[in-house]
Formats: C-alpha cells, sequence, structure tokens
C-alpha cells in the first residue's frame, strides 16, 4: 500500500489477505466502491488478485458482478471513466492555480522573526525556549535550525 492507508484501505487490504487464504467463505463486505482502488491499476490489479484467488466482487447499488463477462467489461469501463474523471479534474485544476495571480498558502514569517529564532538558536537556546520566547511554532524553528545545520556543514 502506497501513501497514508485509510482505514478503508486496510480493510480492502484484509480482504485480499484473507481471500488468498481462501477464508471468505461467502462472507461479504459492505463499502463504498469509490474507495475501491486509488487508480486504473489499483482497480485492475485489485480484481486480477481476487479472480487469481477464485473470489468474484459484486457491487450491489451498481448491479456489477465480476463473475460474468459483461460485469468484468463493465467494471473495467468504470474503471477507466473514473481515472479520465480524475485526469480532467487535476488538469482543470493545475490550470486554476496558473491562472491565479494569488500568492496561496501560509504567508512567510517576517524576517526580523526568523533572524530572532537563528540568533537564539546559536546562542544555545533550546527549540521549546526559541519557539516560547520568539512566539514561532516549534515546528518552525525546528525547520530553521535544521537549515543552520545544513549550512553550517556545507561551510565546513
Amino acid at each position: 500500500m502506497i501513501g497514508d492507508p485509510t482505514r478503508a484501505d486496510v480493510i480492502l487490504d484484509r480482504l485480499v489477505h484473507n481471500a488468498y487464504r481462501l477464508e471468505l467463505d461467502g462472507n461479504s463486505m459492505r463499502r463504498p466502491n469509490n474507495r475501491l482502488g486509488r487508480s486504473l491499476p489499483d482497480l485492475v490489479t485489485l480484481l486480477g488478485e481476487l479472480q487469481a484467488s477464485g473470489v468474484d466482487l459484486f457491487l450491489h447499488q451498481q448491479a456489477l458482478d465480476t463473475s460474468t463477462p459483461s460485469g468484468r467489461m463493465l467494471f473495467q469501463m468504470l474503471a477507466v471513466f473514473s481515472e479520465f474523471e480524475r485526469s480532467m479534474t487535476v488538469a482543470r485544476a493545475r490550470v486554476g492555480l496558473q491562472r491565479t495571480t494569488k500568492r496561496l498558502g501560509r504567508p512567510p514569517m517576517p524576517v526580523e522573526k526568523t533572524q530572532a529564532v537563528r540568533y537564539l538558536l546559536a546562542q544555545g537556546i533550546g527549540i521549546r525556549e526559541t519557539a516560547r520566547e520568539t512566539g514561532a511554532g516549534t515546528a518552525t524553528v525546528q525547520r530553521i535550525k535544521r537549515s543552520m545545520m545544513e549550512a553550517n556543514a556545507i561551510a565546513a
């Protein structure tokens, strides 16, 4: 599993594992099919793994049954359209981001505050104390300290 596993991903992995071990015995599982796979290759791989284990997929809401040739065809067509829709959404989002003139994200920390953090860290003050004194977050102070250490390693 790639990325951050959600609860649905973990359940699906267990289902496939149990299918390999042939422990399903006609049990069914209810789950939204929009989370069945993250991409077209994931869906095709899942279907192949389940079929290799002798398990067919039945989606009640879509009346889709992969035990039949037409069901397998429809499943793959749905996967193709789903992948197409996702690609179009990503493309539209990228175009929208390129068109915008606004700076996205959190505004950068003021230079004075960054210099204060660097000064306190250079004096040997700890990360928490530096964060408390400057009003910066501990993660920000850690990031600045890391960049200072990398700069020192390059200079040395």
